[in-house]
Order: structure tokens, then C-alpha cells, then sequence
């Protein structure tokens, strides 16, 4: 894998026109730009994903679906039929609609979201009954036993998940990634790319660190190519 297809760029904004600018500067040097709620509710998911190809970028589709299996099935099958790169699922949704999530994945990958990387031990132990370790491992499994292609988690349990022989195979892609000159912003569970890919990230999924850097930094295009740097010294 190429040091750039281990970053995806959150293209967290609101319009096309703000979005352009961005993935011309940045396709060469990413892997993909995930699209999340905020721009696909804005202008419509096949516009969107028809926009960032057109500029030469690829789409990690950033639905998060969560409902019945057949609802999921549904929706994954349009998704794929756009030729994403990778959409995600949450795999609290059950084993079941990671699997027709699966079955409907076309040429796609599919990525079970497990713990989201904001909520703090307190509110994932409210919300899960668990602490937030074991659930994402109790995840990984299911998504796992489901045929998915890769799981979603914080990189705090990137060394836990490690240590599963069976979950070798699965992909992981972290959010929760910051620079150690980039705010943490609203996650909580983070580390550098360079610890991220240390303890066994597959790829990272970084916004603002890349699409709002710092002044001293420079341009989007400065910051991603800092990042792959710090990825490059790891590998």
C-alpha cells in the first residue's frame, strides 16, 4: 500500500463550491475523501461522489448505515452501484445487516463502524454497557463473522486488536488522528498518525489537521504531505 492510500481526507463541508478546492489540491496526494452526512444531505449522494471523481479523487462513503437488514441492503446496493471506494455500517446494526451490507457490496468495501472516537469511557459505558474496549472487540468479531472488509475504532484499540489473531485480516481505519501540532477538536480517544500506523493502522481519517491547518503549517496540500512524511518514517 502506497504511503498516500493510508490517509482519507475528511471533506467535512457543506457545498461542492467549498469542496473543489480542496480535493483538486489534495487528490494527488490522498488516498480518498470520506463524504459524510453534512455534504451528501446538502447536495444529494450521486452528485457528490460523481464531483470528487471528476476532480480524480476516490469516495469513502460515509453513510453509516444502521437499520433492519433489508433497509441495509437496500441502500448499501445504490451506494455500491455509485463505485465507492468503501462505505460503513454500524455494526451495532447486527451480524445480519453487516451481512446483507456484504452481500450487496459490489467492487466496494465495507467497514464496520464499532465505537464512535468521541464518546469519552463514561458515555460508552452508558450507551453499550461495557467498557469501550470490549465493545469494539465484541464488534470487530461480529463484523468479522459478517465477511466485512475492514472495522472503524479509535486507535486507542488498535493494540488490543492486534493481539486477535483472528481479526488479522480485517482492515482498520482510525479517525481520531491528530498531529501532534493539530488541536484534538471534539475526539477524544486520538494519537499522532505516526502511533497510529505504529500500532497497526491500516489507514487514517484525518480532517481538520489537513483541510484547516495551522498557519505556520501552510496550505492542505503542506499538511498532507507533512503527514505522509511522519507515515513514511514508521513503515
Amino acid at each position: 500500500m502506497d504511503v498516500k492510500d493510508r490517509i482519507i481526507v475528511a471533506l467535512d463541508v457543506s457545498s461542492l463550491d467549498k469542496a473543489k478546492s480542496l480535493v483538486e489540491a489534495l487528490a494527488p496526494h490522498v488516498g480518498c475523501f470520506k463524504v459524510g452526512l453534512e455534504l451528501l444531505t446538502a447536495v444529494g449522494a450521486p452528485q457528490v461522489v460523481e464531483f470528487v471523481h471528476s476532480l480524480g479523487g476516490q469516495v469513502f462513503y460515509d453513510g453509516k448505515f444502521d437499520d433492519i437488514p433489508n433497509t441495509i441492503g437496500g441502500a448499501t446496493k445504490v451506494v455500491a452501484g455509485l463505485n465507492v471506494k468503501m462505505f460503513n455500517v454500524h455494526a451495532s446494526a447486527g451480524i445480519e445487516a453487516m451481512m446483507s451490507a456484504v452481500a450487496n457490496k459490489g467492487q466496494s468495501l465495507v467497514l464496520a463502524v464499532t465505537v464512535l472516537t468521541s464518546l469519552e469511557e463514561n458515555n460508552a459505558h452508558l450507551i453499550f454497557g461495557n467498557p469501550s474496549k470490549a465493545k469494539v472487540l465484541q464488534l470487530a468479531r461480529d463484523a468479522k463473522l459478517a465477511g466485512c472488509d475492514g472495522i472503524i475504532c479509535s486507535p486507542q484499540e488498535l493494540e488490543l486488536l492486534g493481539k486477535q489473531k483472528e481479526l488479522g485480516s480485517l482492515m482498520k481505519i482510525t479517525p481520531g488522528v491528530r498531529p501532534e501540532w493539530a488541536s484534538a477538536g471534539d475526539q477524544k480517544r486520538i494519537m499522532t498518525p505516526a502511533e497510529a500506523i505504529k500500532a497497526g493502522a491500516t489507514a487514517l481519517v484525518i480532517g481538520r489537521p489537513i483541510t484547516k491547518p495551522p498557519t505556520e503549517i501552510g496550505t492542505p496540500e503542506d499538511a498532507a504531505k507533512k503527514i505522509a512524511e511522519e507515515i513514511s518514517a514508521v513503515l
